[in-house]
């Protein structure tokens, strides 16, 4: 076994790397294709390193637009599916945080059943919800808003359920400790809880980013201002151009720019991560 050890370390190496090799290659060729003219791209073989459209197609995306999503810059885009993204995000976990705490905390009548009710919502798909949303944001008057955007989508039964799984485990001392000093609910949710709950937030700010700045279905629904259109909407229009090619370049041009803010997420919300478990197990 001693022996054998080297080789299955130079082995677990070369499966790391291959599967790096594996999941990377996509974005490199699209990273690369957009740095190309579009007709490269139609010609065989297709370029495996970068050209020297790289700063003009950019420059196009970010300022000018394309004619397939109506023109709109896809920086005008990004910042749609950026506000959509954090106001879903910021939305759920707050709401999420105060039902747990209450259902948790307080007593108050039928508080489990209300907590079924909204853990039973975890069976209904979204298409099922989406006719009766869009009827009710229509009724508002949000349609064509980032209201209407993102106030649909803020309530999660998800995340509901793992604040109240989380808060379960806290310990009665801090809640009697906290009584004795005579803090308020609201104190010792804020002074408490919170800084308690910190990695859960990391977490869920993580996914939940990734799912708002993902959305597809619903703004294709509510909207019909280009001025609103995400970036998600701009890479399905921009595949969709009908009887025309699709210009390939600003389309995996499009699809690098996109992502950029889920990755920035993902590394800043990480090391938070990271220091809420390592100071948990300290």
């Amino acid at each position: 076994m001693v022996e054998n050890r080297p080789l299955l370390n130079i082995l677990t190496h070369l499966v790391l790397i291959a599967g790096i090799v594996f999941l990377c290659f996509p974005v490199w060729m699209a990273l690369v294709a957009s740095t190309h003219p579009g007709e490269a791209l139609a010609r065989s073989p297709i370029p495996m390193w970068f050209g020297d459209q790289g700063f003009e197609n950019y420059r196009q995306l970010l300022t000018g637009g394309v004619p397939a999503t109506g023109g709109v810059p896809v920086a005008q885009m990004m910042w749609n599916s950026l506000i959509m993204a954090l106001g879903i995000t910021i939305g759920k976990i707050a709401i999420s945080l105060l039902s747990a705490y209450a259902i948790v905390y307080f007593r108050f009548p039928f508080r489990m059943v209300f907590f079924w009710l909204i853990f039973i919502t975890l069976m209904l798909p979204v298409e099922v919800r989406i006719l009766p949303t869009y009827d009710v944001v229509a009724s508002l008057g949000m349609l064509n808003s980032h209201t209407g955007l993102i106030l649909p989508l803020i309530a999660s039964a998800t995340a509901t359920f793992l604040f109240r799984q989380f808060f379960l485990t806290v310990p009665d001392e801090l809640v009697e400790a906290a009584r004795i000093d005579r803090a308020g609910p609201l104190r010792f949710f804020w002074d408490i809880l919170l800084p308690l709950s910190r990695t859960n937030i990391a977490a869920l700010f993580i996914i939940l980013f990734i799912y708002g700045w993902n959305q597809y279905l619903w703004p294709f629904l509510i909207t019909t201002d280009q001025d609103l259109y995400t970036i998600v909407m701009g890479i399905q229009r921009m595949v969709n151009v009908g009887e025309g090619l699709p210009i390939w370049h600003l389309t995996m041009g499009t699809a690098i720019l996109a992502m950029i803010p889920p990755v920035i997420v993902v590394l800043a919300m990480q090391r938070l991560f990271v220091k809420g478990l390592v100071e948990s197990e300290k």
